[in-house]
């Protein structure tokens, strides 16, 4: 059977992954670009000179590290999302090089969004890829999104999805990395954040922001810098950030049921990573699928299987 090989460069992670479909298993290789400590990220420039870097790197360890074949097909996510104006440079680095090999191997080459990818990924990790035949509701909550999106089969390009509801300010994960810094923690801080948060001496109630099926989560930023200057631990600092976000996706979740009915729910993104909040969104709906911590995070896998899934025609 052949093997298929992923390709994503997103603004913090250089992956490459390889699905070999005969085992039904995921190799992968990955690693953060370096952020200097105290910042909060990378300027395109930078992502760019640093994927140019790192992608050789991450497939030289790939192909070395694990018996694997020759690709028949290679994919790349070349955008963030399946949208209009959908564009990030750090892109062009997988998918330069994708196209390349394909030219070279003179192999199938397929692009999809870096979203996509990210479901696809849970989809694999429960082993549930039967849902790209069905309609269902995901999330994607990351450091540059916080969307709830209806995702149905598309006959041409396996999803189709359409925005439920989004954050109209902050993101999950620019909250999660803000809270973070302003304690002292190191980029991306979402381990670390969760780390203090399990040992706080309280729990708290708190009120999502919505509008409509939207969200804002700005006022949890200045609730925590106003908890941090009243001299509150950074401990409760952190459960109180990671209990407004289990809330705010809890509350675009119900929401979204109303309109669109009990669909399977699909939670994707490194912020669905984070035990404090998957466990509290289980305790709510119930069966909710999240990927495993390495399938959740940015990785290749999705875009691995998403030329697994043209390829063999299922969609």
């Amino acid at each position: 059977m052949p093997d298929f090989l992923g390709i994503d460069t997103s603004n913090y992670t250089t992956s490459v992954a390889v699905y070999v479909s005969e085992e039904n298993r995921i190799y992968q290789s990955k690693k953060l670009l370096p952020v200097k400590d105290g910042e909060l990220g990378l300027r395109q420039s930078d992502a760019v000179f640093h994927h140019t870097k790192q992608l050789p790197e991450m497939i030289e360890r790939l192909y070395s590290e694990n018996s694997l074949g020759n690709s028949s097909v290679v994919s790349a996510s070349v955008r963030p999302r399946n949208t209009e104006g959908s564009y990030m440079p750090c892109f062009l680095c997988g998918e330069g090089f994708a196209r390349s090999l394909s030219a070279i191997g003179k192999i199938p080459f397929y692009s999809t969004s870096h979203q996509v990818g990210h479901i696809l990924a849970v989809l694999y990790s429960v082993d549930r890829l039967e849902l790209v035949k069905e309609k269902f509701i995901a999330f994607h909550v990351s450091g540059g999104t916080t969307d709830c999106l209806l995702c149905e089969p598309d006959g041409n390009d396996i999803l189709k999805i359409s925005e439920i509801g989004t954050s109209l300010d902050l993101k999950a994960g620019q909250a999660v990395d803000r809270v973070g810094l302003m304690l002292g923690l190191k980029f991306p801080c979402g381990l670390e954040l969760e780390n203090l948060a399990n040992n706080s001496d309280k729990k708290y109630k708190v009120k999502a922001v919505l509008k409509g099926t939207d969200c804002c989560l700005s006022g949890l930023e200045n609730k925590c810098h106003k908890m941090l200057d009243d001299g509150e631990n950074p401990e409760n600092i952190a459960r109180y950030c990671l209990d407004f976000i289990a809330e705010t996706v809890i509350s675009m979740t119900d929401e979204a049921t109303k309109i669109h009915g009990n669909l399977p729910l699909v939670f994707a993104g490194g912020v669905m990573s984070d035990v404090i909040i998957s466990q509290k969104i289980i305790s709510r709906f119930g069966k909710a699928s999240f990927a495993k911590p390495e399938f959740s995070c940015d990785n290749a896998t999705g875009v691995a299987i998403y030329g697994y899934l043209k390829s063999m025609g299922e969609i």
